[in-house]
């Protein structure tokens, strides 16, 4: 049971303390002067927090701007520039390997002929392999490589299973 020495009535009623304006105007002024509060001191100081933010922003901005111009280098370093010809035997990449992938599937097929290079990338393609050769299509650059092999044989085995 709680015992009700040294409670203010207002306590005994509410069941909370009680804080008058004189108390809580004598607590600021507390505060202020332990803070040290100078108004010109708290501006420049807020000024020279505001002024370091700044700086440190600009300072990861620069940062920023340099690992990615470092990465931009590198990578641009790995590429490799591929240079068609008309004649060439190029391969296509399979874009919509995506849709159905699978381990056994061929990433690139073909061996088509290059028939004419246009500006910006953009390439003739014509098969070799269709009645009428004349027929042709245009792809992206980058979804075609060099085809370094020659002439594939399709060869085709026969086992025969038997059961014991």
């Amino acid at each position: 049971m709680r015992t009700t020495i040294g409670l203010s009535p207002f306590q005994l009623v509410y069941g909370k303390t009680c804080h008058l304006p004189v108390e809580m105007e004598h607590r600021a002024l507390w505060a202020l002067k332990f803070l040290n509060f100078d108004p010109f001191d708290t501006n420049d100081r807020r000024r020279r927090q505001i002024l370091e933010l700044e700086e440190m922003q600009l300072h990861a901005y620069d940062s920023s701007r340099n690992y990615k111009e470092k990465v931009k280098f590198y990578h641009d370093r790995k590429l490799v520039k591929k240079v068609f010809h008309p004649g060439e035997r190029v391969l296509l990449f399979n874009s919509r390997l995506k849709l159905f992938p699978g381990k056994l599937k061929f990433k690139w097929f073909g061996s088509f002929i290059v028939k004419n290079v246009h500006p910006h990338g953009a390439i003739e393609l014509t098969n070799p392999a269709v009645e009428d050769p004349q027929k042709s299509w245009v792809v992206n650059g980058q979804r075609l490589k060099h085809y370094l092999g020659g002439e594939v044989e399709r060869l085709s085995t026969v086992m025969e299973l038997v059961d014991r």
